[in-house]
């Protein structure tokens, strides 16, 4: 009788442990691959949606406008005080933000472009997460479209988009969802739209209102370009045919829909509920409210495209945009009213972007009411603004009423 080959099963044993060793490996190896920035891949933080009106009746919102981050610690400031310029930079910016953040205590912040800016940007990305990062910290919901200096680094405006998009708390879209059956459509999502960052968001009414389910306050976001040449001249991007298409669409959309028919009459919301619309490159009609009365001040020219593509007009049709919010040019903050429309700039909230030494940074603050009937929460009563300049105080100026709803008597 033979005796078993006990060396070729010492062999086998052997063989077997390398196998599982090699896998544990390679187990181990693939898990660390799949780390982003030593920190795990998680899914993204939303907030609470919808968007609604807090229970007072408010929803306010902070607008930032051209922020101008660069690389943070690295990126100095531009047009301060000679006194403040040695330890200023980036850091001043995120620090005015916090300010913002907690005097103010918003309910959405809209960031209205130039979020970054690109020349001085090593990695969009990495600048686009210091930028938004007390936003990210925050925990409030908000949305941002790009301005001309924003696809300037290593992203591409779709890239920027959708990277925005994905953000904690970030409730941006790429481009509006397909509700029109004329627009192409590829993933859910318009195609036949030019530029990227346009859609619109609803304000709901407040907890435990008649309102709650219904939307009484439209935000409209539209991407302005960046640059563009018209018979070889170099001019500011517009807002484009296609996307006055789609505002129109949307208006529509709002005027013509159904209320809640046991609501009490004076809880319903007026006919159309109140828009407001939120770009970076001001219209050509800006330029007309250095003659007339405005509210803040007019510093410097108006930098906005050679083609008037009609977006006043467009507006003033549709009926429901009662202010408009831009960035851009730094050193102009006012408010001025176009056809019983108001435009409002932001004023140049970021350090690295160019502004004028002795003129605080600062960033403007949009605060709507409802109106209050005997038994119950009505539509939009009320819409104001205000900025906030980023001095020792954070002194609030320039506090307006840009528009009242006159009920029927």
């Amino acid at each position: 009788m033979e005796s078993p080959p006990t060396g070729k099963w010492k062999h086998s044993l052997l063989y077997l442990g390398s196998i599982f060793l090699i896998l544990h490996l390679l187990h181990n190896l693939v898990a660390h691959k799949l780390l982003l920035g030593n920190d795990t891949v998680r899914v993204k933080r939303h907030p609470d949606l919808p968007l609604r009106f807090r229970s007072d009746g408010t929803f306010k919102i902070l607008q930032v406008a051209d922020m101008h981050f660069g690389n943070g610690m690295m990126s100095r400031c531009r047009d301060v005080l000679e006194s403040e310029f040695e330890y200023c930079s980036d850091l001043n910016t995120t620090r005015f933000l916090k300010r913002m953040l907690e005097a103010e205590k918003p309910d959405f912040i809209a960031f209205t472009g130039d979020n970054i800016f690109g020349p001085s940007t090593a990695d969009a990305a990495e600048s686009l997460l210091e930028a938004f990062g007390p936003a990210l910290e925050s925990g409030i919901p908000w949305a941002a479209v790009l301005g001309n200096h924003d696809q300037e680094s290593t992203m591409n405006r779709q890239e920027l988009m959708s990277f925005i998009s994905l953000l904690d708390y970030s409730v941006s879209q790429i481009n509006p969802a397909a509700e029109d059956p004329i627009t192409s459509v590829k993933g859910g999502m318009m195609t036949g739209i030019d530029g990227f960052g346009n859609y619109n968001l609803e304000v709901y009414g407040a907890p435990g209102s008649h309102l709650m389910n219904s939307s009484v306050l439209n935000l409209f976001f539209l991407d302005s370009g960046d640059r563009a040449f018209i018979q070889g001249v170099r001019t500011y991007g517009w807002i484009k045919e296609s996307q006055l298409h789609w505002l129109r669409s949307i208006s529509q959309g709002f005027q013509g829909q159904k209320w809640d028919s046991e609501q009490s009459a004076d809880a319903l919301p007026p006919a159309t509920s109140p828009s407001l619309a939120f770009f970076h490159i001001p219209i050509p009609e800006i330029r007309q409210l250095y003659y007339k009365k405005i509210v803040g001040q007019f510093q410097e020219g108006v930098a906005c495209s050679s083609v008037n593509s009609g977006v006043l007009q467009t507006l003033v049709s549709i009926g429901d945009v009662k202010a408009v919010f831009i960035g851009h040019d730094h050193a102009n903050d006012f408010c001025g009213n176009l056809d019983g429309i108001w435009f409002c700039y932001g004023g140049g909230f970021g350090y690295h972007g160019y502004g004028k030494a002795g003129w605080p940074r600062r960033a403007r603050v949009i605060l709507a009411e409802l109106g209050k009937g005997d038994k119950a929460w009505m539509g939009v009563e009320t819409i104001k603004t205000w900025k906030r300049l980023d001095d020792e105080k954070l002194s609030k100026v320039d506090e307006q009423v840009l528009w009242a709803h006159q009920r029927a008597r």
